[in-house]
């Protein structure tokens, strides 16, 4: 009992951990099932044929196509715009700036789908009932995604010690020079994980991009699509392979950041 009592954080720790990646692993031994009836998620065989032709459907290519340069493109004017806005509310001081951190939230903590209902609403009081698509699904994109990295960018910043920026500006280094030299190498993780958590997001929405896409369809809206006569293996490639990729972008992040922190001591 002893043991339990010193180690139950641990093995608490771990069943989490093991509830939270069981999904995955499910999604990685299908991406390598040969299944023998409708019934997909059930293991009928080994094979790779998923790996050797994971565009075996070409729509389901196109919609995972669609939804990268659709997030790719919300990641990029959702980072850049809410990085500018993170250093205002946190450098700077102005009329309104309490009422804007709290109005930040609000996209955070509103349902998906009275977001999406009301960018709808929005969209064809605009006169773009006739043109719902792409790129009505990247301005959603951008609006939800720009809270995330306004918090995340700004909760880095809040946590960086001034007096860097300051030793910096007595060793005569110019604002532009401070900035990128000290400031930016500091704030670059947060940025990082911001965009990555808006790619995420971007990706995997179906609520939003469903009421907002019109004809267009997304990978999500793809998977959504055939569920009901049967979901094909190469879908679990697909999903196989954007956590191998998130993840190896995470391990290159952080051997970098350690690289840099060995090379400041030294």
């Amino acid at each position: 009992m002893s043991w339990i009592r010193r180690n139950l954080v641990l093995m608490l720790g771990l069943a989490v951990l093991v509830y939270t990646f069981v999904p995955i692993f499910i999604v990685v031994l299908m991406s390598f099932n040969d299944p023998r009836s409708r019934n997909v998620y059930s293991f009928g065989g080994f094979t790779l044929d998923n790996w050797l032709n994971p565009c075996l459907d070409p729509s389901m290519c196109d919609a995972v196509v669609r939804s990268i340069t659709i997030g790719m493109a919300a990641t990029l004017v959702s980072t850049v715009l809410g990085t500018l806005a993170a250093f205002a509310l946190v450098r700077h001081r102005f009329a309104g700036r309490s009422s804007t951190n709290l109005l930040v939230f609000l996209p955070m903590a509103a349902p998906e789908i009275v977001l999406g209902s009301s960018l709808l609403a929005l969209f064809v009081s605009a006169g773009f009932a006739g043109q719902l698509g792409f790129r009505t699904i990247l301005i959603a994109h951008i609006l939800f995604c720009l809270s995330f990295v306004i918090v995340t960018v700004r909760a880095r910043l809040a946590g960086m010690d001034d007096n860097l920026e300051q030793a910096a500006q007595d060793l005569y280094a110019t604002p532009a020079q401070t900035f990128w030299r000290v400031t930016f190498p500091l704030v670059f993780p947060g940025i990082l994980g911001a965009a990555l958590l808006s790619f995420s997001l971007s990706f995997d929405d179906f609520i939003i991009t469903n009421l907002n896409a019109g004809t267009t369809t997304t990978f999500p809206m793809y998977v959504w699509g055939v569920a009901q006569r049967g979901v094909p293996m190469q879908v679990n490639v697909i999903g196989t392979l954007m956590f191998v990729v998130s993840i190896a972008i995470v391990l290159v992040a952080e051997h970098r950041s350690r690289r840099q922190r060995r090379a400041a001591l030294t």
